[in-house]
């Protein structure tokens, strides 16, 4: 079943704060919710009520893969297309797809900080 803009946001934002070490803000502007691992973004929230996305940290080949099978899935905003993708409501995001990306978002970030600055 197809997802609105605010059930996929209100599913990254649960899956977001279900993660260890997770902290969120809106240092750019108001418009944006950003979670973070360790001081790194890994989840963008835009909460413009006509563009309810969210911005995910994606492997290149498996955003390329992504976008090339969702058209709800575009390169990501505000960050290195290559690296980011963003999603969209559309007929083919599921509660399971946004969870996983969230997830996996999350899991390749935390890979970049050093060991003692990983959450527990």
């Amino acid at each position: 079943m197809a997802m609105s803009g605010e059930q996929l946001q209100d599913t990254a934002r649960e899956t977001a704060r279900a993660l260890p070490g997770v902290s969120h803000g809106r240092p750019f502007t108001e418009q944006l919710d950003v979670y973070k691992v360790a001081g790194k973004v890994f989840l963008i929230i835009t909460d413009d009520p006509d563009d309810l996305a969210v911005t995910v940290k994606a492997e290149p080949e498996y955003g390329r893969l992504l976008r090339s099978q969702h058209t709800s899935i575009t390169p990501g905003r505000y960050l290195d297309k290559q690296h980011w993708i963003s999603l969209a409501a559309g007929p083919d995001i599921t509660q399971d797809l946004v969870a996983e990306l969230v997830d996996d978002s999350y899991h390749l970030v935390l890979e970049t900080v050093p060991r003692k600055r990983r959450p527990g």
